[in-house]
């Protein structure tokens, strides 16, 4: 959904296909967007801990046979071990000076709702 000030309206209804809109960071499913590119990004690190997203920056939304976002989200790293295979959602960030790490990435997620297909052909972190 697209929020506009306080009122929530059906993405179709706004926008035209093809133009990108920023959309509120707190959306439940820009949350979930920005989870699936966590996931991208743990999969791809050798880093031996698990990270998670912890502040969306910025988010846009484009309709493209589907839903595109592209996400501005810091991400940072849990206590949660790769090999213990955790849930996100129970891992908490590191407190430890020496083990604290925060990237900063861009995701591009791309959902097709009615196939329930998810593509990340973007996931920059640094």
């Amino acid at each position: 959904c697209v929020v506009s000030g306080t009122h929530v309206t059906p993405p179709h209804s706004t926008i035209r296909p093809g133009f990108p809109v920023s959309v509120n960071t707190n959306n439940p499913e820009v949350r979930k967007a920005a989870r699936f590119g966590v996931y991208r990004y743990n999969n791809s690190s050798n880093d031996l801990f698990l990270f998670k997203e912890s502040q969306i920056k910025k988010a846009m939304v484009q309709i493209v046979r589907g839903l595109k976002y592209m996400l501005h989200v810091e991400i940072k790293r849990t206590v949660c071990e790769k090999r213990d295979h955790s849930i996100l959602d129970s891992c908490h960030f590191q407190r430890g000076k020496n083990l604290q790490r925060m990237l900063r990435c861009y995701f591009e997620v791309w959902i097709t709702p009615w196939t329930h297909e998810v593509h990340i052909p973007v996931a920059h972190c640094h």
